[in-house]
């Protein structure tokens, strides 16, 4: 039974950081991409960072490059997103998701991702 279980939210006020924790699992942790997602009310959900834990490669979207961190332990089968410098604007509720269906890693919540978390929400405050 696949589980991802999210943590880390919280408040904070702008140019502050939070670092989200993703912990998996129930499947072959460093075989599938795993990514953060985030949904603002009335907004599309959208990706944010991805990352292939067995290889380590890494995806960000541009409003959050240079700011954001995606980094994996793989003795904790866990994912975690720092967020550094975080604005009004990230302000969401934050997901992580695994594509166990193959081998595609990206920001797309289309394309793939089979396997969410609950969430955790993330406020920031001008």
């Amino acid at each position: 039974q696949v589980q991802l279980v999210e943590s880390g939210g919280g408040s904070v006020q702008a140019g502050g950081s939070l670092r989200l924790s993703c912990a998996a699992s129930g499947y072959s942790y460093s075989s599938y991409c795993m990514g953060w997602f985030r949904q603002a009310p009335g907004k599309e959900r959208e990706g944010v960072a991805a990352i292939f834990p067995g290889v380590g490669s890494t995806y960000y979207a541009d409003s959050v490059k240079g700011r954001f961190i995606i980094s994996r332990d793989n003795r904790k089968n866990t994912v975690y997103l720092q967020m550094n410098s975080l604005k009004p604007e990230d302000t969401a509720m934050y997901y992580c998701a695994v594509n166990t269906r193959g081998t595609a890693c990206g920001l797309s919540p289309t394309l793939g991702y089979n396997y969410w978390g609950q969430g955790t929400q993330v406020t920031v405050s001008s």
